[in-house]
This record gives structure tokens, sequence and C-alpha cells, in this order.
């Protein structure tokens, strides 16, 4: 096994930048409140509004349609500190972050423990060409791509469809395929998962008592696809862009793949804040205790991390173009260049 990758990592997690990451990750209980309240407030004012000129004011459907937008930022800041509780970065305490990770994740439909562990292990191993499949987005080889069936291949491209990865999957996901356990879910997991449903069930049934089942769908669903394409579009290219990470395992670096293949998303400050700082992804990965609202301090005094290259929005929109993993060019190609290559290699 080659020592360069030990190497890289001791290189970097001795340097003295690394180690002052350490302060960073401290949770600081005042910010921690004031983001549950600049948070969860003006969402609860949200739904109000809502309702209120559905069932008040009669208004048409089309007029929440701002509402509904503003509110869907807040929901995946709502999701934000759901993430930092399932890192134990939100609060020192365990038992606070699971109680809020709990409470947060009703109102993002996804169980905490379950979503946990599986986010856990996207961390331990992504850039893992040899450990993919645990809470990331599918991604073959150009290799794996040629030498698997024509139908896998139709399924891949399905499932790479803008289409299907951004607006049908974001509400099947979170409405529909984390009601259950995955396959090979811990005791402690699938308790989450039911009780999540449990708490689910009550508020919908909650909802139906109070402002009607009917309201309630016509807010929830479109806010929870809202926010799930957002989010779901975020992960994306958090990590799959041109020059992204990915490694076998025997070479594979955990410093590497944490800042080469997780992106630094360049965001406007309105969106920056609305996602809780994720776009410092590199940074996130690199010590995924540090607070999502350290993130910025830490980029801002910490030269070493501002040397990765920015993801604008307008360079992200090519990765909607990128869907296979090139081992030899180190770099992501599309199903239709691969395609392209194979019919110019017949002729």
């Amino acid at each position: 096994m080659s020592s360069q990758p030990v190497e890289f990592k001791k290189q970097v997690t001795h340097s003295d930048w690394y180690k002052s990451l350490t302060k960073f990750e401290k949770s600081d209980i005042r910010k921690t409140s004031w983001q549950l309240i600049n948070t969860l407030v003006p969402y609860a004012i949200s739904w109000i509004v809502m309702v209120l000129m559905l069932n008040h004011y009669h208004l048409p459907y089309y007029t929440i349609v701002p509402v509904l937008l503003v509110s869907s930022g807040f929901l995946v800041r709502v999701f934000i500190i759901f993430h930092d509780c399932g890192h134990g970065s939100f609060y020192d305490s365990k038992r606070l972050n699971a109680i809020t990770g709990y409470i947060t994740g009703v109102l993002v439909f996804t169980p905490y423990e379950e979503w946990k562990h599986a986010h856990a292990v996207h961390h331990a191993t992504v850039g893992d060409l040899e450990r993919r499949g645990s809470g990331d987005i599918w991604t073959m080889t150009v290799e794996e791509y040629l030498t698997c069936s024509k139908w896998k291949r139709l399924g891949y491209r399905m499932y790479r469809n803008p289409l299907i990865l951004f607006v049908l999957g974001p509400p099947g996901l979170f409405i529909i395929a984390q009601r259950f356990p995955t396959k090979g879910s811990g005791k402690m997991e699938r308790r989450s998962v039911v009780i999540t449903d449990i708490a689910l069930a009550a508020l919908v049934g909650l909802a139906s008592i109070t402002i009607g089942l009917k309201t309630y769908l016509l807010i929830q669903i479109p806010l929870m696809t809202l926010a799930g394409i957002f989010g779901v579009w975020l992960f994306y290219v958090q990590h799959q862009y041109l020059e992204v990470y990915w490694e076998r395992h025997q070479k594979w670096d955990p410093i590497r793949a944490a800042l080469e293949g997780s992106s630094y998303y360049k965001l406007p400050k309105v969106l920056q804040w609305f996602s809780g700082n994720i776009g410092l992804h590199h940074i996130h990965h690199l010590r995924p205790r540090i607070p999502n609202y350290n993130l910025q301090q830490s980029y801002d005094e910490v030269p070493a991390l501002r040397a990765i290259e920015p993801l604008t929005i307008g360079r992200s929109f090519r990765s909607l173009f990128m869907h296979l993993w090139d081992e030899n060019q180190k770099k992501m190609v599309s199903c239709w260049s691969v395609r392209n290559r194979l019919k110019g290699q017949a002729t």
C-alpha cells in the first residue's frame, strides 16, 4: 500500500492551521439559541400567514407562492440545525442535540438516528470508490457504465435526469422513502423511524381538526418539495463537480476527500444564510464538529481554507451534465461524451 495518503494526512493534521480549527468547534449557546429563534419563529409565522390567506381571507392559492418560497428557505435552515445536531456540533450536550434533532427531524420529515447513521457513513467514505452507496448520490465510473447491462445504463441515466433527481426525487425521499428504515438499520435507527412517523401522524391529525387536512396538504407538500429541491441540489453540487476527488480505497485519503472532494459552493449572502453556511462544505467535511455558525469565521481566519477554488452558481450548473467518474482522466464526464467516444472508436 502506498504511503502517500498517510503522508498527506499527516502533513495536514500536524499543521498549525489544522490544529487551530479546534477553537471553532466549541458550541456557543447564545448563537445556538439565536439560530433557533431566527429560524423556527419566522418559519412558524410563515405557516400562520399562509393558513390565514387560505382559510380566513380565502385568497387564490397562487397568492401564497411567495410566502411558500420564503418558508421553504427557513425549512432548509431547519434541516441545517437538524444536520448539526446529528454531528453533535449544535450543542455540547449529546442529550440536547438528540432532543433538538428529533424535534427538527419531525419538521423536515427525517428520522434523526436513521439519518445520523447514514450521514456518518457518508462522511467516513466520501470520495472512496470502493465504499459508495450510503448517504450519497449514485455515481458510476466510466468502466462500470460501459460493462453493465443496457437496462442498468438506462436506469442510471433516468436516475441522473434532473427531472427525477431534483424535482420528483426530493418529495419522494422526504415524504415517502424516509417513512421506512433502510436495510440493515440497527434497533436505535429503526426506533427513530417509528417515533418520527408517529409524531408526523399526530401532527397530521392535529392539522386535520384545526386548519383542515386539505389546507395542511396544500401547504406542506409544495413546501417540502421546494425545500427538498434546494437541499438535494446543495448536496449534489457539494460532491458532484468536474475535478472532484474520487480514489480507490488503497489510495484514498480522508483529508484530500474533505478538501478536494467537497466543494466550496460560493453563494450570495442571503442564500448562504438560509443554507446555514453549508456551502463551505470543504471545511465541514474537514472538521464536522464545527457548528454551521462558525464556518464562515473559520474560513476568514485560516488562509489555508481559502486556497480552495470556489464553485460559483454559474459553474455549478455544469454539474448537471457530469454523470460518470473517469478514472483515467480523474474528472467527471457525461454519458454523452462516453457514447460519442465509443462511436469515434467504432469508425
